[in-house]
């Protein structure tokens, strides 16, 4: 393989599997900030108790976060240096923002936060947990103020062949970041609630002895999920519409439409020929394309062969249309899991009401096997993000064939494209056993003198 596709491999697979422990640090950091935000203002202890085990599976998936995070700036000086240079003045500002100032932030009230317990008082030990929330979600913005750039590029103009920045206040206000956002923001939290729920589910199949703990647990995941859920279909068809007007080939490719209709369909389920540009199986839905895109029934959805077409005349001869099939297969798979978590979290939230939960043991391991679901959705909506914008790297402005370094070596790439998935297949065991272990034993898990010890903390880097 070339140069091109060994870094697209290499930066694909690492950034998916840095992305699987993102979400859960956002979700979950949430979640034990409402827990002990019930033990401050009740006086409970079991709330306390509660932050304090969810705390150590938090800090478990916070290390290998950071870890596998370091990695992806590296591949860009390093396989990406024309895109670095390209788009470095712009890239640049949001990424320094983050490593400085949300990163350090979070690292540091996280530190006060797991020391703090009995030497803090409860009102700024709170405080702490949750500046440990507001600075997780703050890096999570500025990595997407950068991505939001690639996709839809704002406030740069182009001197000595580079894009310049000229306008930071455009990039803090570029209409992509303001629906990507929120979007990943309730699927961390729909992550974070479904671990909360799926944990807690599989201590009610065992009947832990811990009831009330893993019963309250339940109460305050399932409602998160159920939140998290109905927001992230709601956020996710505002989003679609956006890309129906800014990057009308994605929305094209995601739904396979060859030819522009309007009314357009929806397809449930095609299966196409790609290389002709034709449908091999369909079936479809009349009218709801164009809803879905414009809230009425009568709109134009352009397809890819007409947008093929008028990219050969904007930006000259070259093929602008992404895979059409990953695209299209992780649209419905991202629009499936998030129809499955809506349902699952009413189920769940309707049978702890009838007080059915418990002896419903069928549905309680569909919950636990749910802990899945928001990593798959997540992972297909940044490949549906990502693969969908081919061939541009900055859309509109650089190829991705482009922005590869010239003279980096295939075969180095290789190994460290295979010296990767080695370290990190070893990490993930490490990851799971230790999440396991911990899940496994439930309240005692938590040391007797109810602090997270400083060794664990370490062991778990």
């Amino acid at each position: 393989m070339d140069a091109l596709t060994l870094s697209r491999l290499q930066f694909g697979s690492t950034i998916i599997y840095h992305f699987l422990f993102v979400p859960l640090t956002m979700g979950l950091a949430l979640i034990i900030a409402i827990m002990e935000t019930a033990y401050v203002r009740t006086g409970n202890e079991t709330y306390k108790r509660m932050a304090q085990f969810w705390g150590k599976l938090f800090l478990i998936n916070f290390a290998l976060g950071v870890v596998t995070g370091i990695v992806q700036e590296f591949q860009f000086g390093m396989n990406w240096s024309t895109y670095s240079r390209f788009i470095g003045d712009v890239f640049g500002a949001p990424l320094a923002v983050e490593a400085l100032l949300a990163f350090f932030l979070e690292s540091t009230f996280l530190g006060v936060w797991i020391f703090g317990w009995d030497r803090l008082s409860k009102k700024v030990h709170l405080l702490a947990i949750w500046l440990v929330v507001l600075a997780s979600n703050l890096s999570a913005f500025w990595i997407i103020i950068a991505n939001a750039f690639m996709q839809q590029p704002v406030g740069y103009a182009i001197h000595n062949g580079r894009a310049e920045m000229t306008n930071f206040f455009a990039l803090l206000t570029n209409p992509t970041l303001w629906e990507q956002f929120p979007h990943v923001f309730f699927g961390a939290i729909a992550t974070g609630a479904f671990f909360v729920v799926g944990i807690s589910a599989y201590h009610f199949i065992k009947k832990s002895a811990d009831h009330d703990f893993f019963q309250r647990s339940m109460r305050i995941g399932l409602i998160v999920a159920l939140i998290g859920g109905i927001a992230v279909s709601i956020t996710g068809h505002l989003s679609g519409q956006h890309v129906v007007q800014q990057q009308p080939m994605k929305m094209a490719a995601a739904e396979a439409l060859w030819d522009s209709e309007s009314p357009a369909s929806f397809s449930l389920f095609t299966i196409g020929d790609p290389k002709d540009m034709k449908d091999v199986v369909a079936i479809k839905v009349p009218y709801v394309l164009s809803f879905l895109s414009y809230n009425n029934f009568t709109g134009e959805v352009k397809g890819i062969k007409e947008l093929q077409a008028q990219y050969v005349k904007e930006y000259g001869p070259g093929n602008y249309v992404p895979p059409v099939v990953v695209t299209y297969w992780s649209f419905r798979l991202m629009l499936g899991v998030g129809a499955m978590m809506a349902l699952l979290s009413s189920a769940g939230l309707f049978l702890m009401w009838k007080k059915r939960l418990e002896q419903m043991k069928w549905f309680l391991a569909m919950l636990v096997a749910a802990i899945a679901l928001p990593y798959v959705g997540n992972t297909a909506g940044w490949v549906l993000a990502e693969i969908g914008r081919q061939p541009w790297l900055v859309n509109g402005l650089l190829k991705t064939a482009d922005g590869v370094s010239p003279s980096v070596n295939p075969g180095v790439i290789l190994f460290s494209l295979i010296s990767f998935i080695l370290v990190y297949g070893v990490l993930a065991v490490i990851d799971g056993l230790l999440m396991l272990r911990v899940a496994r034993q439930g309240v005692a898990a938590i040391e007797t003198h109810e602090e997270v010890k400083a060794e664990e903390l370490v062991a778990a880097y």
